[in-house]
């Protein structure tokens, strides 16, 4: 029987050379026997939240940069929150204590509450099996989310500082050189 991720991160191993997913943490919303929805922590972009969607830059946690989600449907926008409480109109919930928000609402409704909030253009997404084949191939180092880790405001260092607070032989990863040819 297959062990499903929802609530917990990916971490990219240096076996996995997919320039969408190199030395990534991907956070899994939501994983399944029909397949698995999951968004890039780590890769901020260089656009300005308020460049697309005017008055959500008040709202989300620093930095207020759009994020690359994945490789699925990036002309699409994606709010990852934290309620302050679970009866946020807009608001569904996934694994972890997070969900995703409707960006249809009013940012100054939103505001009011949401503790967190991240933009993501994308989303990353796996068919019925196909994650479950990448972790077994050592594509991927599952591992417990921390609370900081969905909104972190150093989202550059995620991949090493996960990968760091690891016990055993897998905290030495977070040392691999990005480019071993070099070592």
């Amino acid at each position: 029987m297959a062990e499903f991720v929802a609530g917990r991160l990916l971490v990219a191993s240096p076996k996995l050379t997919d320039p969408n997913f190199e030395r990534t943490v991907v956070y899994i919303g939501m994983h399944d026997r029909d397949g698995a929805f999951g968004l890039v922590l780590n890769r901020p972009l260089e656009v300005h939240v308020e460049e697309h969607l005017e008055g959500w830059e008040r709202v989300v946690s620093p930095p207020a940069v759009l994020f690359q989600g994945g490789p699925v449907d990036t002309s699409a926008v994606v709010g990852l929150a934290r309620p302050l409480d679970a009866t946020l109109d807009g608001w569904t919930e996934m694994a972890g204590g997070a969900g995703i928000i409707d960006l249809r609402l009013p940012p100054a409704e939103a505001e009011k509450g949401v503790a967190h909030l991240r933009l993501f253009l994308g989303y990353a997404g796996w068919t019925s099996g196909q994650l479950e084949e990448e972790i077994a191939d050592e594509g991927w180092f599952v591992v417990e989310l921390q609370r900081d880790d969905l909104f972190t405001p150093e989202p550059a260092s995620l991949w090493q500082r996960v990968l760091r607070r690891q016990q055993g032989r897998l905290a030495i990863f977070a040392y691999f050189p990005e480019d071993p040819s070099r070592n």
